[in-house]
């Protein structure tokens, strides 16, 4: 199963000739290439899959997303907090 993930751009910059970003992931961030999506900028939300941006999302659909992920997290734990 494939993932992607939402993130908040943070910072834009060329790395090599490829068009990449500094993203947000909850506290996290991390370098994806936003080359599929030429039209991201700084602040928006994009769904991230293996390092690249595959589409743009609104903000509202981004914290939707976010919480569903927790959700599935959390449904996930055990009584311990440990991963079931």
């Amino acid at each position: 199963m494939c993932l992607g993930v939402p993130g908040r751009i943070l910072e834009i910059y060329d790395r090599q000739g490829l068009r990449m970003a500094k993203v947000d992931f909850s506290g996290v961030t991390r370098e994806a290439c936003l080359e599929p999506v030429p039209e991201a900028e700084i602040g928006d939300y994009v769904i991230i899959h293996v390092g690249f941006a595959i589409s743009i999302l609104s903000e509202e659909e981004a914290q939707q997303s976010i919480a569903l992920l927790r959700e599935i997290l959390e449904a996930g734990q055990g009584e311990d907090g440990q991963l079931a």
